[in-house]
Parts: C-alpha cells; structure tokens; sequence
C-alpha cells in the first residue's frame, strides 16, 4: 500500500502524505465506492443491512477518512500546492456526493427497506440511520424530475468552490496584514510576552521593532492592551476590513462580497427546488428547532431580556472612558481597551494578570483530571506514541483509556496559531466508532475513534533565554475546554454504526451541548485550583483572585449575548426573507438587525459579514442560533451537577449520566429525547439566564 491515503488500517500517517499521492487516491476511492454502488444497485435481492446498506458504509468511509485528512491538512497546513489539489479535487467529491443523493434506486431501496420486516428488527441506530438517509435523499434532490437534476447538481458544485474560496480568501487576507512598529512608546502597554512573539517575529523577517498580525494571539492583545489609540485603530481596521473592497493588501479578486451574494442566491435557488420557501427551512430540516419564526422568536425573546442589561454594560463603558481616560467618544477600536481597564478597577484584577496562572501543562491536566473523575476514564500522552505521525511538531496526541484500561479513544491536540492554519477553534473527526470485522482474526471489534482538537493559541517562548510554556487567559482556557467536550461527544459514543456515532446524525442545534455544558467547569473553584500554577512563583491561583473572577464573570454579558444574538438574527434573516436579488444589500440588513437589538453600532467600514466564515465556509448557514439555542440545553444540563453539588459539582453519579444519556448515544436517537432522559423535562430558559447574571424575569 504505497499510498497512504488508501490505508485506512490505522491511524493516518502524515508525515508521509505527499502533495501527488491526493489526486490518485480519490481518483481510486471514487472508482471503488462507484463500484459498490453499481453491484448494490443490480442485486435483485430485496434490499437488507448486509447487502445494501453495509456494502456502502464501507466504501463510503474509506473516501471520507481519505478525505477528511487532505481537507485536515488543507485547514492546519495550508499551503499554495496544497491549496490547488484540494480545490482541483473538491469538485469532484462534491459531485460525486450530489449525485448519490439524487440516485432514485437507490432512494427507492432505502424506502423498500424501510418499509420490510426487517426494518422493525433493526436496532434503533440503524433505524435512524434509514431515516436520515431517507430525509437526506429529499434534500438531496432526489424526488426532482430528471430536467433539473442537473442543475441542482451545478448548484452543489459551485456551493463547495465559493465556501472554499471564502475561507481562502479569508486565510490570505488574515496572513496579507502586517504592522512592523519601531518605536518603544507606541508598543506600551502591551503585555511582555506578546511583545517578546512580535519581537521574534521581526527578526524572523532580519527586521528591528514588533510585527504585529492579524492573528489572534497578536491582534486580541493589541486592542486590549495597547495605550496608543493609533496603533489600535490601525489593527481593527485591518481587521474590520479583511476580504472586502477595504482590503488592499490582500488584492482586489480577494474581496468575499461578491461570493458571498452568489452564495445567498444559490441558497434560495436550492431551497425554491426542493419545495421550501427559503433556504433557512432547508436547514431546519436536520435541526431540533421547528421553524425560522421559532427561531426568531426564541433571539428576540433573548434579546429582550438582555437589552436593559447590554445598556447598562455600554452606559459604563462610556462614563469609564470619559471620566478616567479621558476618551470623549468611544470608538470601536476603544472597546477591548476599555472594557480591560474598567474591569481592573471594578474587581482588581485583568486577564493579563489571571494568564500567568495557566501554564498549558498545568491547564490541560486540570481538564483531564476533571473527565477522569466525572467519566471514570484515563487519559494520558498515547503509550504509541512514536508510532503516531504528527502534521506538525507542536502537535499531542492522548489515550483514552476506559477504567479497566481498554482503549477507548485517542486525540490529536493543536494548540497553537501558525501562518498555515485557519482562524479559530474546532474539532473534526480522524476516525469514528463503529463494529468492523478485523481482516485477520475475522472477528468482529470495535473501531477506537480519533479526534482532531485545533485551537490558535500562543505558543511558547523565550524570555530571558528560558523558554516558558505558553499561557492561556481563561477565556482560552473556556475555549479548550468547549472543544474538549466536542471531542469527548465524539470518543465517548457507544454507538457502533457510523452514521449516528459520535456527533454523526446529531441536530446541528444540539450538538455545541457538550461543548458549551463543559465550559461550565472553568468556573468552578474545585476544578480550577487543580489547574493552576504561577508560571514565577509556582503558587496556585488565591482563592481570592478567584472571587473576584467569579463577581466579573458576568462583565458585559449583557452585550456579548446581544452580539451573538446580532449575528443569528443577521444569518436567520439573510436566508429566510433576504431577497439576494433585492434592493436591499447584505450589508443593508445587517445595518437593519444592528438598529432593531445592538447597543454599539460598528463603524461604516466594518465588513463584518467578509470573514463570517461560520456562515459561508462552514456548516452553521441559518444555523447560526445553535450556540444560544444549545446554551439553554447545556446550561440546564448543567443545573443538574448544581442541584447536587453538595460535595462539588464534580459528581461521578451524575456525570455518568451524563455519559449514558447524553455522550454515548451519539445521534442514536433525537437529542430531545435524550435531554429529556437526562433532564427529566424538556428544556428551560431559567438556568441560561441565571448563568448570565440575567436573573429569571
């Protein structure tokens, strides 16, 4: 097996992934899985698991595992060649995946088996499994006649280029942007180790002064910490302005406004094809949420309770600025800066403070230490280690072990930001659970699933010829620790088919559930006194310091939820009566959303919608509401580990009920029915709004 990309025996091995090994390996696994269905689609036999459906389970993951790691390497080691294969090569799995969903036989003998015998002895994964195949050839297109199958498919096709050429876009625009300062008295204010990362970063270009870039562990710090309102200005008008018209140094064809309108207007032409109104009903079909209007109506519900809250974050904003920093008018580029001042002075403290406590190691044994305890699990640096092959040298990769030490699942960890990786934070499958039979033992066993875990973090480095350990603030540590609880969704299911293990088959509104419902735990003294550790004194954090991040948890969370609930009203509309063929521009009905709930309006040239990636380039179109609707679920969820906490919330009883009903059954069954299991009830608001310093009104 000379290709890497065609063993799926193992783990994957990238460090022998060759640029000209992807072509040819997709070419083969298309021919394999087209192969497959052919024999599938001839058998006259009436239609079963074993002969119709397992058949193309099979060949269907080795094309998405061979996939899913040219589109990993495609996300964390971007490269232009790199770049020109995956787009080369997308087409063509994008095509192959339309048409399949369109394939009327096929379609015909999900429904024949759906309707057998066979179907009521089927387990009730596998049952959902039809199901969702069946809902998935409809949206796929599937039921149009003949004379427009193939326009559909078009719409698909042009779909996945502009989605990648926005995030390639966006990646260029972001690494396009650098700001070299020379002069010590512009950088004051900014704390020591950001500097120490800019100041290497300029030698790295033979230069003398700090390099300053758009990515997030040098432009976050910037607009909090800078004492010069230029420099400030300069770096969020850059970043405002990234991928649009504004853009100069990422280059005219890279402006995203354009595909982004071409995107919206497929949308609707798909939508009107397939009998919806509008696209967000397209994209409530797989999701828990009923409609568009209960959506919308469920952000402005939101949206009304935090808006005296939102005013009254803003109206302290301005008198802090005026009356101790003698800011007249606050600007957009003056937010982060003051809203760091101002929570010095109210609780004595600031993040900059609060990072020299979470030192990586200490921070992610901390979290271990925590699912260890809630899951009964272990997790410890891979026993294979030298066997794993890494994309990069900065990459982990952990073990899983259950409590007799099975392995159970293993992790790659990439923590920190780099020039080849996409912004954000994200986990995505390598390998998922399910039962296969071993080739050589014939023997059925379980397939261990892996994860990928990315964050863009900073990284470590050198001060006073020591190299330090990269620091987090705590909102990195809340970043790692929801990323976390995706993946342990993914590595803790018990399910063994795939299309309902793990995250797979999940509502996309319920699946930030784990995620959001671990990052809970950052604000538990039990959990974080284990996690830190002065990165000079060696000391834990005091119980004191603590108290006051608890009374500053809710700073500004009226405005943050208002900015969440902007951006979903925004993506709700945009595909639900947004006419893209209309007067009125993108930009025109985010103005129009700002006016309705905002408090702080951006600037003109923001081009907020240019690198909402989420949106355009990921899986969150008129999905967008998730993060607020799955925040009611986990905080509610969360409620349960309160109600019992009379020694901690880190309750092994409850979070092994957690575990059976929520983690391990995966997409097995609706994510309602398994709230509901673990809950007892359906879903409340009480405990999202408690969670906020928003009381229940």
């Amino acid at each position: 097996m000379t290709n890497p990309l065609l063993d799926i025996s193992g783990l994957p091995r990238f460090k022998e992934i060759k640029n000209e090994h992807i072509a040819p390996a997709i070419e083969t696994l298309l021919e394999e899985n087209r192969a497959v269905i052919e024999k599938v689609r001839a058998d006259a036999q009436a239609p079963t698991w074993q002969n119709f459906v397992q058949p193309m389970v099979d060949a269907s993951e080795r094309l998405s595992r061979a996939w899913g790691q040219v589109s990993h390497l495609n996300a964390v080691m971007n490269t232009s060649q790199l770049r020109e294969i995956y787009n080369a090569n997308l087409p063509l799995i994008t095509q192959f995946y339309a048409e399949l969903s369109q394939d009327v036989l096929l379609f015909e003998k999900f429904k024949q088996l759906r309707a057998s015998s066979e179907f009521n002895l089927l387990t009730s994964a596998r049952k959902r499994i039809i199901e969702n195949e069946l809902r998935d050839f409809r949206l796929g297109g599937a039921e149009l006649p003949s004379d427009k199958k193939q326009r559909f498919l078009q719409i698909q096709n042009e779909l996945s280029k502009l989605s990648s050429k926005f995030n390639d876009n966006l990646l260029d625009a972001t690494n396009a942007f650098e700001l070299l300062i020379e002069d010590a008295e512009t950088v004051a204010g900014i704390p020591d180790d950001v500097l120490q990362t800019a100041k290497e970063l300029a030698a790295s270009d033979s230069k003398v002064g700090w390099k300053f870039t758009l990515h997030m562990p040098s432009y976050l710090p910037v607009l909090q910490y800078a004492d010069d309102r230029n420099l400030r200005e300069k770096m969020y008008r850059a970043n405002a302005t990234r991928a649009s018209e504004f853009d100069s140094q990422a280059g005219s064809d890279k402006d995203n406004m354009p595909l982004i309108n071409k995107i919206l207007k497929l949308r609707q032409e798909e939508a009107k094809m397939l009998g919806y109104e509008n696209y967000a009903e397209v994209s409530l079909a797989t999701k828990m949420a009923a409609s568009p209007q209960q959506v919308l109506d469920f952000l402005r519900e939101l949206a009304n309770k935090a808006r005296l809250y939102a005013e009254r974050d803003l109206h302290a904003l301005e008198q802090f600025a005026t009356e101790k920093l003698n800011l007249r008018k606050l600007e957009a580029w003056d937010l982060a800066y003051v809203s760091e001042k101002l929570r010095e002075e109210r609780y004595a403290f600031s993040d900059q403070e609060i990072k020299q406590y979470f030192p990586e190691d200490k921070v992610l044994a901390g979290m271990f230490r925590l699912v260890e305890k809630l899951y009964a699990i272990h997790i410890l640096p891979a026993l294979t280690s030298r066997a794993v092959q890494c994309w990069h040298p900065d990459v982990k990769f952990f073990d899983i072990l259950d409590a007799s030490g099975q392995l159970i699942g293993q992790f790659y960890l990439d923590l920190y930001a780099r020039t080849t990786k996409r912004g954000g934070a994200w986990m995505d499958e390598a390998i998922t659970r399910r039962l296969i039979d071993d080739q050589q033992t014939g023997k059925r066993q379980i397939q261990i699933p892996v994860a990928y875990l990315t964050c863009n973090f900073s990284s470590p480095v050198t001060i006073n010829n020591q190299l330090r350990p990269a620091l987090f603030t705590h909102n990195e540590v809340i970043v790692l620790f929801h990323e976390f609880g995706h993946g342990l969704h993914h590595l803790l299911t018990k399910v063994e088919d795939l299309g309902v293990s793990g995250i797979n088959g999940v509502e996309w509104d319920a699946v930030e559930l784990p995620s959001q419902f671990m990052e809970n735990f950052c604000w538990e003294w039990d959990v974080v006194n284990g996690m830190t550790h002065h990165i000079e004194t060696g000391e834990s954090l005091p119980r004191s310091l603590f108290d006051k991040m608890l009374k500053a948890k809710n700073f500004q969370s009226g405005l943050q939820m208002l900015r969440q609930i902007e951006f979903a009203l925004f993506d709700m509309h945009m595909h639900f009566d947004y006419n893209p063929d209309g007067d009125k521009t993108v930009l025109q009905l985010l103005d129009h959303i700002r006016s309705e709930v905002a408090v702080i309006i951006p600037p003109d040239f923001n081009r907020f919608p240019n690198s909402f990636a989420h949106i355009f380039a990921g899986g969150y179109a008129a999905g967008y509401y998730s993060y607020k609707w799955a925040e009611v679920l986990s905080a509610d969820a969360y409620s349960v580990f309160e109600e019992v906490a009379s020694n901690g919330v880190v309750n092994a009883v409850t979070g092994s009920h957690f575990l059976e009903e929520i983690l391990a059954v995966g997409g097995s069954r609706p994510a309602l029915e398994s709230f509901i299991a673990f809950r007892g009830r359906e879903p409340e608001l009480d405990a999202l709004l408690r969670h906020n310093g928003m009381g229940v009104v």
